[in-house]
């Protein structure tokens, strides 16, 4: 986000006010703010009813377990990706993440699956993604099984993924921490590790 700051200049000089013309400018200013906390009732009351009717619709949904409850909410996924040579371990600044769930209608049958990458990890190889409710174009749909995988190596260096904390099989999105701040359950998988392609010869043949 951009901020832009403006300089501040010296007030000018304050004019003579007759008695009437302070009177008119005190009783424009109590109107002013009488006006003012009309209008924030009335949109703190029209937030209110929306935010009231958007959890009656996603309780009715009345979901069969914790995994199909995940989108009720924002949910957000994080982890760090390591690049591992012999017994040293060094952050992969780059690295991407997917995550993956399998999709059901509101009958229970099988739908199309939503899949996301992760941004990419930081100078410390960690990486977040998120995903909304209000991302998902069926709010009939109901997500489960969600798993991370590793995606992406930014050096060919050290680019083969390992199934370490399962980063080819998928690592399941379990236990979580709640972030009321924000309205966030927040999931942590991993550590995820690439390898160089040398000493990748104890990576299954069926791997990622």
């Amino acid at each position: 986000m951009l901020c832009i700051y403006k300089p501040h200049y010296p007030p000018p000089p304050p004019k003579q006010l007759s008695i009437v013309s302070i009177s008119t400018i005190l009783l424009d200013q109590h109107m002013k703010m009488v006006l003012d906390n009309f209008l924030f009732s009335a949109i703190f009351m029209l937030l209110l009813s929306i935010v009231s009717a958007s959890d009656a619709e996603y309780n009715l949904k009345n979901p069969n377990s914790e995994q199909e409850r995940l989108l009720s909410t924002m949910i957000g996924i994080q982890g760090i990706v390591y690049c591992k040579s012999r017994s040293k371990l060094t952050p992969l600044q780059g690295a991407v993440a997917r995550i993956t769930c399998e999709g059901v209608d509101e009958y229970g049958y099988e739908t199309e699956s939503l899949s996301i990458l992760s941004c990419a990890t930081d100078e410390k190889g960690y990486f977040i993604a998120t995903i909304s409710p209000y991302e998902v174009k069926d709010q009939n749909r109901r997500f489960r099984n969600c798993k991370a995988f590793l995606e992406l190596s930014p050096t060919e260096d050290c680019d083969v993924p390992t199934d370490d904390n399962k980063g080819i099989s998928g690592a399941p999105l379990a236990s979580f921490q709640r972030l009321h701040d924000k309205n966030i359950k927040l999931f942590t998988v991993g550590p995820f590790f690439f390898v160089p392609e040398q000493e990748a010869k104890s990576i299954p043949d069926d791997g990622y």
